[in-house]
């Protein structure tokens, strides 16, 4: 059975896919925290902007199998549109439920697969495109793939921690806390962020244009 989310079409708004039409298939849970804001400050990511608990959003529900899943996944890609198909398979940490045989089946009807994980657990090569986001004092076992995009700043997972690894693509994405109602932060991440891709050329900037161009 896979717990999900929400099931939905937009444009992806981060990192190296940027701008591109995608279904997003959000996956409900995560190891690295349990989606309570009680347990946030305590948790070994503390800085999450994402709904992935309960599986109450839009086709979100308990999938008994992977053909169904994929069937739900497949109605939300517009009817002929030319061109290979493209999900995200994201959440809370989608690799806590993401098996071989959804995997399978959704190679079968033609989808590429895009996956965004926080790299705590192994991720199967047959994934077209891996996307790590370290978190925290948390412990990466997945040190390769396509594109590695960090939030920055973490004074626990900075930059030179990864910059040896072995993906195609670093970014540097500006961290996000106007929707963390505890947070008295007003540090200004995003020029932080520029200035240090302007002094390490190897990390480009990731912006999330869904929140800039109000976006799903």
């Amino acid at each position: 059975m896979y717990s999900v989310k929400e099931v939905f079409y937009t444009l992806q708004g981060e990192g190296r896919h940027a701008g591109r039409p995608a279904v997003f298939c959000r996956f409900a849970g995560c190891n690295l925290w349990t989606g309570s804001e009680a347990r946030r400050a305590s948790s070994l990511c503390t800085f999450c902007d994402t709904d992935f608990v309960g599986v109450d959003g839009t086709s979100g529900g308990r999938y008994t199998s992977a053909a169904d899943l994929v069937e739900t996944i497949e109605q939300h890609w517009p009817e002929g549109m030319p061109g290979h198909p493209l999900v995200v398979l994201t959440g809370g940490e989608p690799m806590l439920q993401v098996d071989e045989t959804l995997l399978h089946a959704l190679h079968d009807e033609g989808f590429e697969i895009a996956l965004e994980t926080n790299g705590t657990i192994a991720v199967p090569d047959m994934v077209d495109w891996i996307c790590v986001s370290p978190k925290g004092e948390s412990e990466l076992i997945q040190t390769h793939g396509h594109e590695l995009k960090l939030v920055y700043p973490q004074h626990q997972a900075m930059p030179e921690q990864f910059a040896h690894l072995e993906f195609d693509y670093f970014y540097l994405q500006p961290m996000d806390t106007s929707y963390i109602t505890t947070s008295s932060d007003d540090g200004d991440y995003a020029q932080q962020a520029i200035e240090y891709c302007l002094l390490h050329p190897q990390w480009h900037l990731s912006l999330q244009t869904h929140k800039i161009t109000g976006m799903r």
